[in-house]
């Protein structure tokens, strides 16, 4: 059994800024990251589209847009020292159509009102700047970007190891015992003893904070995403990151394009649900899992409002013509034959009992334990304020230390 101040479950980005925020600012409080895989970032943030939002789709005043905002500031700067691939290359955000300019005026006041440039251009400075894009109405968005994520976390891990404390691999939690004294975390390489414990576990979060007692107020629904790759001799077709205007009853932003850090470009992503929390292909079934999702009343109330919307995003999935389809939006002139092989990733997305989506970050906590119960984008971008914000709310009262630096 090994004793810590701090146990944080979940290796994924989230979880390692919180230990890399708490390494810099309590520097002799012990914290040790319990990740189940047998490295970091395997799931949400190995497997996302790497874009460094800028914060202009948030609703104003929201935890999403404030630490959006904060936390790229931060990330641009972690990746300059530290050496992560990072490019800030800006993005356009296109209405395809008249029926989608009233939604992007509203983006673009969303930006005025979150203090992130969103600046409306003319249709010849759109094609300059993406010459294969089609609208009728754009916005350029200089603060977005692109970044090597996987690279970041295992950057933020070896920063927290150089500090003396340990990320532990292999670690799958399968209990938590909570008393007046600590946490026992229960972990198949054995039990950890802890002062405290951060629950940033993504998709089993949920899990996890009924293990502590805590009733999350909502269930962990995983979204499949899927990503076409354009084949090397069509990339030119996206020269940084083109956006459509996202429908606003989804917290999704819908199919984009999108230049990675190591010059390919990728198309995606759908939004269907994932038979498995972990359900990377449409074969990929975990049964208790499945039934769990689609007998919970909030699913069955979403599905009933937005089945339509369902039904186009399974299409798209099992139909590379119809992924082509909503590709075409953007740009009309790509072919079936200018992707390849789709990857996927899921998100993890909460939805409550009454059938509505949480589209903010929601944290609570217990006298022992904090559970960042919703942590979807953009959480990567955000992660390094998100872990300043669980340091200096939840965890800085708790510890017998001097307060966090600002």
């Amino acid at each position: 059994m090994i004793s810590t101040d701090i146990a944080i479950i979940g290796g994924g980005i989230v979880g390692l800024a919180t230990a890399y925020r708490l390494t810099q600012s309590h520097p002799d409080t012990s914290v040790v990251v319990l990740e189940k895989e047998d490295r970091v970032a395997e799931h949400q943030t190995g497997r996302n589209s790497g874009v460094i939002h800028s914060g202009v789709f948030y609703t104003p005043g929201s935890l999403k847009a404030e630490n959006c905002r904060e936390g790229k500031r931060a990330l641009v700067e972690f990746c300059e020292r530290e050496g992560v691939d990072y490019e800030m290359c800006g993005k356009v955000v296109v209405a395809a159509d008249e029926s989608e300019v009233p939604e992007l005026n509203r983006i673009e006041e969303k930006g005025r009102q979150n203090n992130v440039e969103a600046r409306r251009i003319s249709l010849e400075e759109l094609r300059e700047r993406e010459p294969h894009v089609r609208g009728v109405a754009a916005l350029h968005v200089p603060g977005a970007g692109i970044v090597d994520y996987r690279g970041m976390a295992e950057a933020m891990a070896r920063c927290v190891q150089e500090h003396g404390h340990d990320v532990r691999t292999g670690a799958a939690v399968r209990d938590l015992v909570v008393n007046r004294q600590g946490v026992t975390v229960e972990t198949t390489r054995g039990p950890v003893e802890a002062r405290h414990v951060v629950n940033c576990a993504g998709l089993y979060a949920d899990r996890i904070a009924e293990m502590s007692g805590q009733d999350p107020g909502a269930k962990i629904v995983p979204f499949r995403g899927e990503y076409y790759e354009l084949v090397p001799e069509r990339r030119d077709l996206c020269r940084h990151l083109i956006y459509p205007v996202p429908n606003p009853d989804f917290p999704f932003l819908g199919v984009h394009f999108t230049r990675m850090v190591d010059g390919s470009v990728e198309c995606g992503p759908s939004a269907v649900l994932a038979f498995a929390r972990e359900g990377y292909t449409l074969t990929d079934v975990n049964w208790a899992e499945l039934v769990e999702t689609v007998t919970y009343p909030g699913f069955i109330k979403l599905s009933l409002t937005h089945w339509k919307k369902g039904v186009q995003e399974l299409m798209q999935s099992v139909s590379k013509r119809v992924y082509l389809n909503a590709a075409r939006h953007l740009i009309p002139e790509v072919q079936m034959e200018d992707f390849t092989a789709p990857r996927a990733g899921v998100r993890a997305q909460a939805l409550r009992r009454d059938g509505t989506l949480v589209d903010d970050f929601l944290i609570k906590e217990t006298d022992r334990v904090v559970n960042v119960i919703n942590a979807a984008s953009p959480a990567a971008t955000a992660s390094l304020n998100i872990g300043r914000l669980i340091v200096q709310t939840y965890l800085d009262p708790r510890l017998d230390t001097t307060q966090v630096k600002a």
